[in-house]
């Protein structure tokens, strides 16, 4: 079921009011002008937050009920974050990954003061991002763990500090995750200037977490210049990451198919960087000539950028050949993107999007948890099983019931 047929009944306070039930939302609802000014106002979000007075910074922690233990656990947390220590960034990840209520709203908390503290540093540099992005994916079998590690060893041996976000796929019948990502990094899980954490994805489709954004917050916030975000290779779906990194890099094998497969996976047509892996041995020539293929499916896409033009590489992980031309590449695409202003435009539309993709889990969560819904839903799951009813009559019927109980609310 898809969120869209449940906005319209956001767009109504009284509603709106129902859906944040808890004392985040309260704080959220409370502190922010009524959402029909919002809607119709021509004046910005910021400058009406402004006029109230609003300073989320100084008001946060008292506005939203913590409790000393609470204050005490937040300021051990984005002390030892700033300061670059390791595990309170890893406590502070677990903390955000929890799906239990009361520790989300404290995760909240915590982010908001390292974008505060991310924000000020920023500003200090110009406007411009301290920290590089990277999104890399491809199919099992590509390489993707091991290009890392000799990638992250090189940076830092170069003095940059490297964090990587790996996501591994959890079983539908289990619910489990192998983790396995982090025992082929043996030589960077143990760099000091470096940050290694697998993660599930927990059922999410596109291959990464709900909750990677934030890490990928969090990870900045500790003082990692360079954030590595590698992803399920799950497809099309693959766009997802492309909505939170700065550049996107797809690793293919050798044997990845000709252009023609290139241009149909369609994950191409968001790649800023397409690396061909294992590019030594007998798998040279075949690398050489996947390069070539790659290169002309490439000239038949619609650029992204007006800036930079997507490259095809081949690199060998165990040679270590072609990885520092790579990475010049990288550095190239980033310093065009600050120049033109490229990436920080992707950034802020990344900020919308991610916050949308926030707003249509929570609201389809709260459509599950109404009491309309939840007692009539039982019924209606019983008779699109037996194809008494189509799928759409449900939907319709469930929606129905979710705005007409809501409407009698006061």
């Amino acid at each position: 079921m898809g969120v869209s047929g449940l906005l319209p009944f956001l767009q109504r306070p009284s509603h709106l009011r129902h859906v944040i039930t808890t004392p985040w939302g309260r704080y959220l609802l409370h502190h922010s002008p009524p959402l029909d000014t919002l809607t119709h106002s021509r004046r910005p979000i910021h400058n009406s937050l402004n006029a109230r007075g609003m300073c989320v910074e100084s008001n946060l922690d008292s506005a939203m009920g913590l409790s000393p233990p609470e204050q005490r656990l937040l300021n051990k947390l984005y002390e030892g974050l700033i300061s670059g220590q390791r595990a309170s960034l890893a406590e502070s990840i677990t903390l955000v990954e929890t799906q239990h209520p009361r520790k989300k709203e404290l995760a909240q908390v915590l982010l908001q003061k390292v974008l505060a503290y991310r924000k000020k540093q920023e500003k200090e540099n110009g406007g411009k991002p301290l920290a590089f992005r990277v999104g890399l994916s491809g199919p099992p079998g590509a390489g993707k763990s091991t290009f890392i590690e000799v990638v992250g060893k090189m940076l830092t041996g170069q003095g940059h500090k490297v964090s990587v976000l790996a996501v591994d796929p959890s079983s539908c019948t289990t619910g489990g995750s192998l983790m396995g990502d982090k025992t082929r990094m043996t030589e960077l899980s143990r760099d000091m200037s470096a940050f290694v954490r697998p993660s599930p994805t927990s059922g999410t489709l596109g291959g990464v977490t709900r909750t990677t954004n934030e890490a990928i917050v969090l990870c900045e916030g500790a003082g990692y210049d360079i954030v590595l975000v590698e992803t399920v290779g799950v497809g099309q779906s693959e766009f997802a990451v492309a909505d939170m990194v700065d550049m996107f890099v797809l690793l293919i094998p050798p044997a990845g198919g000709d252009e023609l497969q290139g241009i149909k996976r369609g994950i191409i047509e968001v790649a800023d960087l397409v690396v061909v892996t294992k590019a030594d041995g007998d798998l040279l020539v075949p690398a050489r000539r996947i390069q070539a293929e790659y290169t002309s499916a490439l000239k038949l896409l619609r650029k992204k950028s007006k800036s930079w033009n997507p490259k095809v590489v081949r690199v060998s992980s165990q040679t270590g050949e072609g990885v520092p031309e790579l990475w010049s590449k990288m550095e190239a695409f980033r310093s065009a993107g600050l120049s033109s202003g490229d990436l920080q435009a992707r950034r802020r539309t990344q900020h919308r999007v991610w916050m949308w993709s926030l707003i249509q889990e929570n609201v389809i969560r709260h459509f599950q948890e109404h009491p309309a819904v939840r007692g009539a839903l039982p019924q209606l799951e019983d008779q699109v099983t037996r194809g008494a009813i189509s799928p759409g009559l449900a939907a319709d019927l469930l929606l129905k019931a979710f705005s007409s109980s809501s409407s009698l609310r006061p």
